[in-house]
């Protein structure tokens, strides 16, 4: 069997392991160094630089490199260099193929196999984009594992028949990930996950260069646009004293002229930790709702929790250290080194492929980190309305999982529905992610309420799988999703505009209406799955008020809804999320 690598595909930083017989061991690049940088860069002469040197490169020619690309995997988004025009896949499959040329350089022999990592929270199209890059970079994925999970399974895989309840709180260059993680006889098994993509140490970092510029009376986005070197100058200055304010109590920062230089005399600032900490402190506050999310949906309370355990390298910050004791009560565990220790849990899923005599007992379960659904209708004030979403694999579902819910037709003799996909947590379909969708033609004509079963099949990659079936046929339509990015379709344009119109002479324009079902609809995706369904009863309650215009049943059903928000959406609920009774 060929050898299989573990890699961590970072959003600042990437490596690769294998599993050893003493446990799981990292690759060195060719500068000897077990890091290498997610930065792709192209020199004047057309030569494509990857890592270290594609990030001395972005100092001084910035225009000629690009990082933090893992940001957008999954989406349209390209950029240019040199001319040539880059996916975040393409991107992606070129660090990919560093890494695998460092492997095939250190075993001496071809490697064609990898399990990747991804954040938890990445989305279907996330997913296939990651496992696209892999395809580029010549390498089979055998699996796609979430970072959270590869750190739990670095920390427990050798001892994993003791039982204990694990929260690995991840927060690397650019996302932010947590996991509760339970280990019991040799099984290790996610109980609920959560998290952000668009979060992590570089947020920290740019929020830092532009206090510095804003202390010489410059603006971030107008200085980037004018003066890029300078801006990625600073960006190092800030990266490099961001570091130093972990263990000092004040740093000085020198301001790059608008070339990216930094001659003598150039302005400096002091910059102390408390300054940092005061205006990094709106970001850091982000990380609470997916901690709430995922402790909520894992029925668990801090004292349950028997390790908690920090991953990534923006972890080292006093601050983070800091705010994680006081939402849990207790100091966090750090056991392995923050920046490697996903690639290790990597290399031991890797093992288990390879069927290593170490790990051979070792069971990891993983779970669907979004719900996954379909469009349907639904009967509001007496008239039909489209726009709403049907779950059919909830959030934290223990995968690979197969699930099935049956729906009919409304109209008589209709021949055909249309099945839309969505991944997400909103009540309604615009909330949330279209994934894809396909007709599903041949239903036999006849009153309204033919019968049409939707199955999703979600896998270990987390890859779906849709099947639709006629009931009275048994005629099956499988669709396996492909959509690569959300697009907003000219219809859906139209009909969002048609919404706003509506709504401008609408009962749900007054402002405690408006302000009750945001609020509920925010609180909705915040809920753990058994809670939802009364909040959505209590929603459609509202919903059918207000289209009726029945004053009193609008007062009524308002008054039920802001009862239940005012007990779950409150200070008191918060902390019981955390574990205070």
């Amino acid at each position: 069997m060929d050898r299989i690598i573990g890699i961590d595909l970072g959003t600042t930083f990437s490596a690769v392991a294998y599993m050893a017989e003493d446990g799981a061991k990292l690759i060195p690049n060719a500068l000897n160094e077990v890091l290498t940088p997610s930065i792709v860069g192209i020199e004047p002469g057309g030569q494509v630089l990857v890592g270290r040197a594609a990030k001395e490169l972005q100092v001084t020619q910035p225009d000629r490199c690009v990082g933090v690309f893992k940001r957008y995997m999954g989406t349209d988004w390209t950029t240019k260099l040199d001319g040539k025009v880059f996916t975040p896949e393409k991107l992606s499959s070129l660090v990919l193929s560093s890494l695998k040329h460092d492997a095939e350089a250190f075993f001496h022999e071809p490697v064609h196999q990898a399990v990747i990592t991804v954040p938890a929270y990445f989305n279907e199209h996330q997913r296939k984009a990651t496992i696209r890059a892999g395809e580029i970079a010549g390498l089979k994925v055998q699996r796609i594992l979430n970072e959270p999970t590869a750190a739990a399974i670095a920390y427990g895989w050798h001892s994993a028949e003791e039982e204990k309840v694990i929260v690995v709180l991840d927060l690397g260059g650019g996302t932010f990930d947590i996991s509760v993680v339970e280990f019991f006889e040799g099984t290790l098994e996610v109980r609920a996950s959560s998290g952000e993509t668009f979060l992590g140490g570089v947020d920290f970092t740019n929020t830092l260069a532009a206090r510095v510029l804003e202390l010489h009376g410059q603006v971030f986005e107008q200085v980037e646009t004018r003066f890029p070197k300078q801006v990625s100058r600073l960006q190092q200055e800030c990266e490099q004293a961001k570091r130093r304010l972990s263990k000092q109590a004040e740093v000085n920062v020198r301001l790059p002229n608008g070339q990216g230089e930094l001659p003598e005399g150039s302005p400096i600032s002091t910059i102390t930790r408390e300054q940092f900490e005061r205006w990094t402190n709106h970001i850091l506050n982000r990380i609470e709702l997916p901690i709430r999310r995922a402790l909520g949906d894992a029925k668990i309370k801090r004292e349950d929790i028997d390790e908690l355990i920090l991953v990534g390298g923006a972890t080292r910050m006093p601050i983070i250290v800091q705010r994680v004791t006081e939402l849990f009560g207790r100091e966090p565990t750090c056991r392995l080194n923050p920046d490697e220790v996903v690639t290790l849990g990597a290399a031991v899923q890797a093992g288990l492929f390879s069927r290593e005599k170490s790990v051979e007992d070792l069971v990891v379960t993983d779970v669907a980190p979004f719900t996954l659904g379909i469009a349907i209708s639904r009967e509001i004030g007496g008239e039909r309305q489209d726009g709403y979403f049907m779950p059919i694999i909830n959030r934290n579902t223990a995968i690979p999982t197969s699930r099935v819910n049956r729906v009919s037709t409304i109209a008589p003799n209709q021949t055909s529905v249309v099945v839309r996909v969505y991944q997400g947590e909103g009540r309604k379909v615009d909330d949330n992610l279209f994934l894809g969708e396909f007709n599903v033609s041949g239903i036999p004509r006849g009153a309204a309420g033919q019968e049409v079963d939707i199955r999703f099949t979600y896998d270990l990659n987390g890859v779906l799988e849709v099947e639709a079936t006629i009931v009275a046929t048994q005629k099956q339509i499988v669709h396996i999703i492909t959509r690569h990015a959300k697009n907003l379709s000219a219809d859906a344009v139209s009909r969002a505009v048609a919404e706003m119109a509506a709504l401008k002479a609408h009962p749900r324009d007054e402002v405690v209406n408006r302000y009750l079902i945001r609020r509920a609809e925010r609180l909705y995706q915040e809920l753990p799955l058994s809670e939802r369904r009364l909040l959505d009863s209590l929603l459609t309650g509202l919903e059918d008020a207000l289209e009726l215009r029945d004053p009193s049943a609008i007062e009524s059903n308002r008054e039920a809804l802001e009862g239940f928000l005012n007990h779950f959406d409150s200070e008191d609920r918060n902390e019981e999320t955390y574990g205070d009774d």
